[in-house]
């Protein structure tokens, strides 16, 4: 009786979205980047659907090439969660995203389901956008994480091969 107690305890508590959740190798600084197998690990269906969807028009026309930029409310709802834009923002942040994301995509809310979903779509957006034009405004090493998110794609889609 105690363990079906503590299955129904477990099953109604929210996902915790502070950093102080968050498994500590992910606070290690280029984690993602090194380890596939926790890439790999727990992500939804969505962010591999995005993925694909990603690799399959990169692979056929060598880049993305949908040119769109996110509009005004997409950049309100990032704002909304505290993200910044994809060209802002370093690969630590990119990475720490990526671990909320998947979280939320797992959470007993609908809504914070939903949220997840639109923001991986807003990312892939942007990072489709900074390919296709080969523009970031900010040159620097420290603001690298659209290469992140290009390689948690790659590392999840199914149609990714070395051999291109």
């Amino acid at each position: 009786m105690t363990t079906a107690n503590d299955f129904n305890t477990q099953q109604n508590t929210e996902v915790e979205t502070s950093f102080d959740s968050l498994p500590l190798e992910t606070l290690k600084h280029g984690f993602i980047r090194k380890n596939n197998f926790y890439i790999r690990r727990g992500v939804p269906e969505s962010h591999r659907r995005i993925a694909d969807n990603f690799m399959i028009i990169k692979k056929i026309f060598g880049h993305p090439v949908v040119q769109s930029k996110i509009d005004e409310d997409e950049q309100i709802l990032l704002a909304k969660y505290d993200f910044n834009l994809l060209e802002f923002s370093t690969s630590k942040q990119i990475e720490d995203e990526i671990v909320f994301l998947k979280k939320w995509s797992y959470s007993n809310n609908r809504e914070l389901q939903q949220v997840a979903d639109e923001i991986i779509t807003i990312r892939a957006k942007e990072l489709k956008y900074l390919i296709a034009t080969k523009y970031v405004s900010i040159t620097n090493r420290l603001y690298n994480g659209h290469k992140v998110l290009e390689k948690y794609f790659e590392d999840i889609s199914k149609y990714f091969s070395d051999s291109f």
